[in-house]
C-alpha cells in the first residue's frame, strides 16, 4: 500500500540531519528574487510596450474597458485607476500591490449593466448551443496523402509566418498613424523573425492533438499550455495563472479574466482548420474546444470564424465566398455576428477598403485594439478587397493596423492553402522562416519542414 501523506512528510522530517548554513547558503536571497519578479510582472500591468512594435498599453485600463464592453459596471474602477497610475509613476511598489489587489476585487464584483447592448444578444455557453444555431455544409473529402495537400499545409504555415512577421512590426497603431509614419507598407520594414505568441498557442494545440487527435479535450490543451508555455498576454496569461492554480476549462477562461472576448482565441483558429481540411463543422468543434481554455462566448466565436475559413480554403477557391459562408456559420443572434455582418456589408457598399475600415473604426471605437471585434472587421476587409491577390491582401491587412500580426497570421493562410506555395512572392520568404524560434519549453527551435511533416503525420494519425 502506498504511504499516506503524513507518512511521507514524517519520513522527510525525521530523516533530516541538522547542519549550520553559511550566510550565502540560507536561501533568503531567493525570496528577494521572487519579490522582484512579482513587482516587475505587476508593473507591466500598469505600463508596457508590445514586443515587436513597441506600441504602448496599460493593461489595467484595458481590463476596465473590456468589462464595460461585456456589459458590466465597476463601481470604484476609475478612482483606483487614477491611484494606480500615480503609484506606478512614483515607483511605489507597496501601494501598487495594494491598489492592484483592490482593483481585481472590483473586477470580481462588477455589476451587470442592464442597459448595455451586450445583453441584447444571445450568450453562447457551449459548442452544443452553438451547433444548434447554425447549419453546416457537408464535409468534402481531401486527399491528405497527396503532394498537393503537403504543399497546402506548408503554404499555410509559411503564410502565417509571413503575416505574423509583417504584422508584428506595426501592430498596436491606427491605420492613419501607420500611413503617416511609414507610408504604404508593402515590404518588411525590418528583418523579419518568427517570435510570435499566436503560433506559440497553435503549436501547443498541435502538441495535444498529436496524442489525442480529434478526441482532444480542452483539458488536454490546457495541460499542454501549462507544460509548454511559460507566459502569455491578456486572456491567455490569466488563463495560464488559473490553470496553474488548478482550474481547468471552461473555468480557466472565466475566473477574473476581463479579456476573454479579446483576440486571443481568434488569433489561433488556423490550426483547427488545418487539421480539419474540408470539414468546417469539425474545425468549428476543435476551435470551440481550444477557445474555451481562455475565452468565452464571442471570444470563442472569433476562433470558430477563422477555423471554418481555413477549413473551407482547402476546397473553395473563391475568397469572397469563403468569407460569406463563414459569416453564415456564426449564429445570427450573437453579438459577434452583428460585427462580422456589419463589416461584410461595409465591403459591399464602399469602393475602397479605407472607407469600409473608417466605418468599422467609428462603430467599434469603444473596443480595445486587441479586442476580437475591430480585428475581425480588418480580416474581412482585407480578404474582400484583396480579391485573392496575395500582395494586395497582405498590404491591406498590414495597413489596417491594430492587432495586425494576429489578423495577417489568420487570413494569409486562406490564400496560401488555396493556391499552395506558388502564390507566395519569393521576396517575402525570408531565410529566418526556415527555423521557428519560440519561447516555448521543448520547442525553442523548430525546423519549418519538421513542423509541416509533423502536422501531416498528426492529421493522418488522427484519421
Amino acid at each position: 500500500m502506498k504511504k499516506k501523506a503524513w507518512e511521507m512528510a514524517y519520513d522527510l522530517f525525521s530523516n533530516a540531519k541538522p547542519t549550520v548554513l553559511e550566510e550565502g547558503e540560507q536561501g533568503w536571497s531567493a525570496l528577494k528574487s521572487v519579490a522582484d519578479f512579482y513587482d516587475n510582472i505587476l508593473s507591466l500591468d500598469w505600463k508596457s510596450n508590445v514586443p515587436g512594435s513597441g506600441a504602448p498599453e496599460v493593461v489595467m485600463i484595458a481590463a476596465v474597458q473590456a468589462l464595460e464592453n461585456r456589459g458590466y459596471t465597476i463601481d470604484n474602477a476609475y478612482t483606483l485607476l487614477e491611484k494606480g497610475i500615480k503609484a506606478h509613476e512614483n515607483n511605489d511598489k507597496v501601494l501598487l500591490q495594494k491598489i492592484s489587489a483592490e482593483l481585481r476585487n472590483e473586477f470580481l464584483n462588477a455589476s451587470k449593466n442592464e442597459e448595455s447592448d451586450y445583453w441584447k444578444y444571445k450568450y453562447y455557453n457551449s459548442y452544443e448551443e452553438y451547433k444548434k444555431a447554425v447549419s453546416f455544409p457537408e464535409a468534402v473529402k481531401v486527399d491528405i496523402n497527396s503532394e498537393k495537400f503537403r504543399d497546402q499545409i506548408k503554404a499555410a504555415w509559411m503564410s502565417q509566418l509571413i503575416g505574423a512577421a509583417m504584422g508584428t512590426m506595426v501592430e498596436g497603431y491606427t491605420s492613419e498613424n501607420l500611413f503617416e509614419a511609414f507610408g504604404n507598407v508593402t515590404e518588411y520594414i525590418r528583418e523579419p523573425n518568427t517570435y510570435n505568441d499566436d503560433i506559440t498557442f497553435e503549436i501547443a494545440f498541435l502538441d495535444a492533438f498529436k496524442d489525442k487527435g480529434y478526441d482532444v479535450t480542452s483539458k488536454d490543451i490546457a495541460l499542454s499550455w501549462i507544460g509548454l508555455i511559460p507566459v502569455g498576454w491578456s486572456a491567455e496569461e490569466l488563463a495560464l495563472r488559473n490553470i496553474r492554480a488548478g482550474m481547468m476549462p471552461p473555468e480557466s477562461a472565466k475566473w477574473n479574466n476581463p479579456f476573454n472576448e479579446w483576440i486571443g482565441a481568434q488569433m489561433r483558429g488556423a490550426i483547427c482548420g488545418m487539421v480539419a481540411p474540408g470539414n468546417p463543422e469539425l474545425a468549428a468543434k476543435l476551435a470551440w474546444i481550444d477557445g474555451e481554455v481562455s475565452h468565452i462566448n464571442n471570444g470563442i466565436l472569433g476562433e470558430v470564424f477563422n477555423a471554418v475559413m481555413i477549413s473551407m480554403s482547402f476546397i473553395n477557391d473563391d475568397v469572397k465566398d469563403i468569407v460569406k459562408k463563414a459569416v453564415s456559420l456564426i449564429p445570427s443572434d450573437s453579438e459577434y455576428y452583428s460585427v462580422v455582418s456589419f463589416a461584410y456589408d461595409c465591403c459591399t457598399k464602399y469602393d475602397n477598403w479605407q472607407d469600409a475600415l473608417k466605418k468599422c473604426e467609428e462603430k467599434y471605437i469603444k473596443y480595445n485594439w486587441i479586442h476580437a471585434y475591430p480585428n475581425a472587421c480588418c480580416e474581412i476587409i482585407a480578404l474582400m478587397y484583396g480579391e485573392g491577390d496575395y500582395d494586395k491582401t497582405l498590404n491591406i491587412i498590414t495597413m489596417c493596423g491594430i492587432d495586425a500580426d494576429c489578423n495577417a497570421g489568420m487570413i494569409m493562410p486562406v490564400l496560401g492553402i488555396q493556391k499552395g506555395m506558388r502564390i507566395i512572392p519569393k521576396r517575402l520568404i525570408s531565410p529566418a522562416f526556415n527555423k521557428l524560434t519560440t519561447y516555448m519549453r521543448y520547442y525553442e527551435e523548430i525546423e519549418l519542414e519538421t513542423l509541416v511533416d509533423d502536422t501531416l503525420k498528426y492529421i493522418k494519425k488522427a484519421l
